[in-house]
């Protein structure tokens, strides 16, 4: 099952707190689901049934929907509980969340200062809160601060998940062969990811997603899903791989190229890896985040193809698929250790192809270390 050491939530809870109490804050009611999971260490299946965690200065409470009662009870570190039903057995009880939290909220004194992820939080749970006559203020970027520094526990599950990540490309490259399809090569990645979890983490929730972009015209789009597209002789391929273990996530991406690809496509991907290279090694606590994506996109645009970039060199990296702080040109943050972030500049030319690379990186004290290792050299990724 997914856990969290319930030391790691007590760290995290006090943090919060200490934040909420430097803004004059009473209350956080918090909504996005990997922010709940960080400060509870419960997280569920969530579709249309919402969950509601409330931080006071000395207790915690859910409101759950009754599917989730048991496994939360088992798993979240909180102090109570208000569960909402739906069944028509139980009409008589509360049978939506927010009875649960107008009950809540009308004996909590008005002269309380109530927090909320204002970014996240859904506009009719603002407005339910406004004209009750709180006053509201924001903790989603204080969040996102605690979020950004990983602790002990968050780092080992994100070499985990790194570490697995490169067995799942390691088995997609060795099945490799022209005529088999995107799909068909993600899914040897799959097998053996899911065969390696199986027996050496036992009882972990284990996860992933794929996107394999073939061809020039597939490949020059950065985000588009695998396909039964099949390989063929002198193809070029954009194969991403995302793997998370007790719900930390590391990014895996290679370019490679098949058969014998022209001499521009080779020397657009040189130049990507060698964009790349700039980036790891710009990386240190003390670098403002803006110079990290500066000087790799310098790479690309003395080589005369800045105008074919289309994105940052790189996102924050953790519980969230893609989450803050972010690697742009504009960011003044300055990086510190235990930051965690994916580097992974690119280069999308029509009718040419696209060209990138991704390794997750962890920020230490004196630079960074990649928790993805495949190799990256264009040598290795000729096929």
């Amino acid at each position: 099952m997914q856990t969290v050491d319930k030391k790691y939530v007590e760290i995290r809870l006090k943090n919060l707190r200490g934040e909420m109490s430097k803004k004059g804050v009473g209350i956080s009611i918090l909504w996005d689901p990997d922010n709940e999971y960080y400060f509870s260490g419960f997280r569920a299946i969530t579709y249309s049934r919402p969950i509601v965690l409330l931080v006071y200065p000395d207790k915690t409470q859910y409101i759950i929907p009754a599917l989730e009662d048991d496994h939360a009870r088992i798993n979240a570190k909180v102090d109570e509980f208000f569960v909402y039903h739906e069944k028509i057995q139980n009409s008589h009880l509360d049978t939506a969340y927010h009875q649960i939290l107008n009950r809540i909220l009308d004996v909590i004194s008005k002269e309380e200062v109530l927090a909320l992820e204002l970014d996240i939080i859904p506009a009719s749970v603002y407005e339910m809160i406004k004209g009750k006559g709180f006053k509201i203020k924001d903790i989603g970027q204080e969040i996102i601060g605690l979020r950004a520094i990983k602790d002990e526990e968050e780092i080992y599950w994100l070499d985990q998940a790194g570490r697995l990540s490169d067995i799942a490309l390691e088995a997609s490259f060795a099945n490799l062969k022209p005529g088999m399809s995107e799909l068909e090569f993600d899914s040897f990645g799959d097998r053996k990811l899911l065969e390696i979890a199986s027996g050496e983490y036992p009882d972990k929730i284990v996860g992933y997603e794929n996107w394999t972009c073939s061809g020039i015209e597939r490949s020059s789009m950065p985000h588009l899903y695998s396909s039964t597209r099949k390989f063929i002789e002198n193809d070029i391929v954009v194969h991403s791989r995302q793997v998370w273990i007790n719900g930390y996530r590391a990014e895996n991406e290679r370019t490679f190229l098949i058969g014998k690809p022209t001499a521009e496509q080779k020397k657009c991907l040189k130049i990507a890896i060698e964009a790349q290279k700039i980036g790891l090694e710009m990386v240190k606590p003390g670098v403002k985040a803006k110079d990290v994506d500066i000087a790799s996109f310098k790479v690309i645009d003395e080589a005369g193809y800045g105008d074919y970039v289309q994105h940052r060199i790189g996102h924050g990296l953790g519980l969230t698929e893609h989450e803050e702080p972010y690697l742009r040109f504009d960011n003044e943050l300055v990086l510190k250790e235990g930051m965690v972030y994916t580097i992974e500049p690119g280069i999308y030319i029509p009718g040419v192809g696209g060209f990138r690379h991704s390794d997750t990186i962890i920020v230490t004290k004196d630079g960074c270390r990649s928790i993805t290792k495949y190799p990256r050299s264009l040598e290795n990724l000729l096929f």
